[in-house]
């Protein structure tokens, strides 16, 4: 008989890019068990969120997997890997770097380094926590990362400062621009009033768990340096990513 462990992981295994979604049955057949029972074991999983259950009635991995994810990037040595090239960021250019990642619809920050002569920016490593719709860095993890979405709206959408975006449908396609570009801007959109770019970090299997960002004041982070603060935080960012694994071709 599999143990309820081993059922676990032998369904999430099922899933892949090939077949990002399974019937009862395809799960079932492909476990050797009796479709009765899988549906019992797959109902318990959809409740702790681990996998979601379309319209079609259809599987697919939950946003839970994903939070899994950023916990195991955590415990990686990150600050070891990402501190370096954080380091030379924030020397380069006046602001504040954050590494951010997804916890129950809001962004915690796991990293922070800051210039000399930056500002304060009043966040709090493991502790403060911000809406992901108002972030660079939550843009970034929603945009590549559509599961975590349910969740964010499950918090409500409020309006953090005057730029905050609160409508799912403006979201959306901002998403999309996200997307496009490889990275995303946040301006004076939450408490810290601020203007932010983000990039996405990956994993060595292309998985976006985490985001790298510049924050600092918005005259000087839109002024001559504009261009170049983007191409230096994806850079950063592409650079932490291989670090993790991640082939960039």
């Amino acid at each position: 008989m599999i143990s309820s462990v081993q059922k676990l992981a032998r369904i999430i295994d099922l899933f892949s890019d090939g077949e990002p979604s399974l019937s009862n049955k395809e799960i079932a057949d492909r476990l050797n068990l009796p479709p009765s029972s899988v549906n019992h074991f797959l109902k318990s999983m959809c409740k702790e969120n681990i996998l979601l259950q379309g319209t079609d009635k259809r599987y697919r991995l939950g946003w839970k997997i994903l939070e899994w994810s950023n916990k195991v990037m955590y415990y990686q040595e990150i600050h070891a890997e990402a501190g370096p090239i954080i380091s030379n960021l924030v020397t380069r250019f006046k602001g504040t770097s954050h590494i951010g990642m997804f916890y129950d619809g809001e962004i915690r920050f796991v990293f922070k380094a800051m210039s000399p002569n930056a500002d304060v920016v009043p966040t709090f490593i493991g502790m403060t926590r911000y809406p992901a719709y108002a972030t660079s860095i939550g843009k970034v993890l929603l945009a590549y990362n559509k599961s975590f979405l349910m969740p964010m709206m499950a918090k409500g959408m409020f309006k953090q400062s005057k730029n905050t975006i609160t409508n799912v449908d403006t979201l959306q396609k901002e998403l999309e621009v996200v997307r496009k570009n490889g990275y995303a801007i946040s301006d004076d959109e939450n408490v810290s009033s601020t203007y932010g770019i983000a990039a996405p970090i990956k994993t060595y299997n292309g998985q976006v768990v985490a985001a790298l960002n510049l924050v600092g004041e918005r005259d000087y982070m839109k002024g001559k340096e504009h261009q170049l603060i983007i191409k230096e935080v994806v850079r950063s960012a592409n650079l932490i990513s291989r670090q993790l694994g991640y082939m960039i071709i």
